[in-house]
């Protein structure tokens, strides 16, 4: 042990005795094992935060669409199934409704982006129609006035519930509820206003919504029978995947689809979700963390070339040692502790660097950064692993040299 804190503590003074070309060596490490790290810091950090706005969506979630769940297509489209439009339409809600035994309720949902105006200021936002269930699924917390009710929906009310941004781009500092705005030329009362919600993990705004009754999206803005989705709540966490395969047996049954047939609709919960974007945000990390540590292995090319000329420097030192009594092993082993040092005290730096990079990210940009011990880990142990491997050729150069030549050279 004593030895081996000598062979550290000679490695430092030699790096020291060259403090610019010690740190230009250390840059590629430096700039290595930063990047690793920021790169790892990111998808971890996107990966949480997408996992939570899927989660701020509404507790054990399941979302019903229409269209062949192998066939591409989007929530705001038509689709097409055997040569027929699939549609989800009233009959389904209720016969999820009149079925299902794991779910809470459901709640039908019609969204697009209309015209909204007050006086004379107007813009472009999503509205969201439900029923009075809505809420709860989507986690809408009212901050000043109420959320339509079971009567609006059944009466299809002219009633609206707006969010914060919608209220900075119409009223300003006005207070909104009882206002009444026009959203495609229609009439609708603002009865409600939401909770600020912020942007999500792509930057979208949350608040830039108005909700209202299902029924008088379906009637009075769009002429539509059918629904963009329908959404369902599970009576527990445990039991989602359960209450998923049930709501597809029950529509199988009520759209008369038979064995071996492929649905006309998607069911889809939370859980399955989530797995879905770990794997995506996990592939991401692995592929960019990759990319990122190349420049670990030029950064231990630079290692290896700095150790060559380092051995080249001290030859007649090495010479001194060997004749007073110095073995090959000795000086492989001195050669080898500098190499490692000189690439964990980039890692350190390193680290040091992506945490500040991690710190202007969260600070500067939409970005969140999650910093955790097994990327600063993984690291580490592979700087000292480049260390290790590109030290050992000018180690066993130093180690291998002929006492004697080594004391001639000049």
């Amino acid at each position: 042990m004593k030895r081996f804190l000598e062979n550290i503590k000679i490695a430092f003074q030699a790096l020291f005795l060259n403090k610019l070309r010690s740190f230009l060596t250390m840059l590629g490490i430096i700039i290595g094992v930063g990047s690793v790290v920021a790169m790892l810091s990111i998808g971890v950090g996107a990966q949480q935060s997408i996992i939570q706005s899927v989660q701020g969506i509404g507790s054990n979630l399941i979302i019903i669409t229409p269209g062949n769940p192998e066939e591409e297509h989007n929530l705001g489209a038509q689709f097409v199934f055997s040569g027929q439009q699939a549609k989800l339409k009233t009959d389904d809600l209720q016969a999820i409704e009149r079925e299902a035994t794991l779910i809470t309720g459901a709640a039908p949902v019609v969204f697009s982006s209309s015209i909204i105006s007050y006086l004379n200021n107007s813009a472009q936002s999503t509205v969201y129609a439900s029923t009075e269930n809505g809420r709860e699924f989507y986690n809408m917390d009212i901050e000043k006035g109420k959320f339509y009710s079971k009567s609006d929906v059944s009466n299809a009310s002219n009633v609206a519930v707006i969010g914060q941004t919608v209220i900075k781009k119409l009223f300003g500092k006005i207070d909104p509820t009882g206002k009444i705005i026009k959203i495609d030329g229609k009439n609708f009362k603002v009865i409600g206003t939401l909770e600020a919600r912020g942007t999500d993990t792509f930057g979208n705004d949350q608040d830039d919504f108005i909700s209202i009754p299902v029924t008088t999206a379906q009637n009075k803005l769009y002429g539509l029978d059918s629904y963009n989705m329908i959404l369902a709540q599970s009576i527990s966490e445990k039991d989602i995947d359960d209450a998923s395969a049930e709501i597809e047996s029950i529509l199988r049954r009520h759209r008369d689809i038979r064995f071996g047939e492929k649905e006309d609709f998607n069911v889809r919960n939370q859980t399955q979700l989530l797995d879905v974007i770990t794997i995506i945000t996990g592939v991401f990390t692995v592929v960019i963390a990759g990319i990122a540590s190349i420049s670990l292995l030029v950064g231990g090319i630079g290692i290896m070339n700095i150790m060559l000329v380092s051995v080249t420097e001290r030859t007649r030192e090495i010479g001194i040692r060997k004749a007073i009594g110095a073995k090959n092993r000795d000086i492989l082993i001195q050669f080898l502790v500098e190499s490692i040092v000189l690439s964990v005290t980039g890692g350190i730096f390193g680290i040091l660097f992506a945490v500040l990079i991690s710190g202007l990210l969260n600070r500067y940009t939409v970005l969140e950064t999650s910093i955790t011990l097994l990327p600063i880990i993984i690291a580490l142990s592979f700087s000292t692993i480049v260390g290790l491997f590109f030290g050992i050729y000018p180690a066993m150069r130093a180690a291998r040299l002929n006492p004697i030549d080594a004391l001639r050279y000049e």
